[in-house]
């Protein structure tokens, strides 16, 4: 993009399927560098990956780095994260289960404008 934009990125995927957990933090990572303003939603198991302790050990590749990393990465580039709500009640967490990195709860409303109001969005 030539100019600065909006990315929102849905991350449905959870730690069962570790191959597609690093790429929406790289995705994000890069599209912050390019000055966009980027958000990574987590729906269904996606909401895992913002729970405390579920990826200091998992890779999306083995010998690679792990997927917490990729996380900080994103959280250092200013990339917001946040949580739907429905899906934090379908794994019956709470707030108090989330990573310091994750900026908070969002409802369907706020997921339904982000993707409206974006230039982009991807599903992982």
């Amino acid at each position: 993009m030539s100019e600065e934009g909006k990315v929102t990125i849905i991350v449905t995927s959870g730690p069962q399927t570790p191959q597609r957990c690093a790429t929406p933090f790289y995705m994000a990572t890069v599209a912050a560098a390019m000055d966009n303003e980027v958000e990574i939603i987590f729906q269904i198991d996606g909401v895992l990956l913002m729970k405390k302790g579920e990826t200091e050990n998992l890779f999306a590749k083995e010998g690679g780095k792990v997927v917490y990393d990729f996380i900080k990465d994103a959280y250092d580039a200013d990339v917001k994260m946040s949580v739907c709500s429905a899906a934090l009640q379908l794994h019956d967490m709470t707030e108090d289960d989330l990573i310091s990195e994750c900026d908070g709860v969002v409802g369907a409303a706020h997921i339904t404008g982000s993707g409206m109001e974006s230039d982009l969005v991807l599903h992982y």
